[in-house]
């Protein structure tokens, strides 16, 4: 996190643009994406943020910030948001077993698609998480690329309501 959490959107606003952009890049990793959403301030409210988010995120974005995201079940590295830590924290319990076919899960994945395995992991336990792989791991490789969309627009929305202060509804 960067140094604009918690001041509300007119806060964000107000931001120098520099500010904001590096604030939204520990969001999503993605440069373009986020000179896109600071371009587009000022915002009346999080869901107006939030929309702005979703509408310019494209798929060159998409494989862009993947490199922000741990594999699930694998402990941030320092190039790593912040958030993921917290976001995952329903895997630091799972047992060995689970883990273990977390970590199997994530090679198959990675060997069919060609990059990590992406899911909004917040509020979830590592069993739910093996279970929506697994059943991901079905999808052809247009439908897991809109999953996969979908569910980077979750991650952003939860973390562009913890940057200005606000819980997303």
């Amino acid at each position: 996190m960067s140094g604009v959490e918690g001041v509300g959107v007119a806060g964000f606003n107000a931001r120098p643009a520099e500010e904001a952009r590096e604030a939204l890049l520990g969001c999503c990793r993605a440069e373009r994406w986020a000179a896109q959403v600071t371009q587009g301030r000022p915002y009346s409210s999080l869901g107006a943020l939030q929309a702005r988010a979703a509408a310019v995120l494209t798929d060159e974005d998409v494989t862009e910030a993947l490199a922000g995201h741990p594999r699930i079940g694998q402990a941030p590295a320092a190039t790593h948001s912040s958030w993921s830590r917290s976001e995952q924290s329903g895997v630091a319990d799972a047992d060995q077993a689970v883990r273990a076919e977390l970590a199997a899960g994530n090679q198959a994945y990675e060997a069919r698609f060609g990059h990590i395995y992406l899911v909004c992991a917040a509020g979830r336990s590592a069993t739910e998480l093996l279970a929506i792989l697994q059943a991901r791991l079905a999808n052809d490789p247009q439908t897991e690329r809109q999953v996969m969309r979908g569910e980077l627009i979750k991650i952003n929305d939860l973390r562009l309501a913890q940057l200005i202060g606000t819980e997303a509804p």
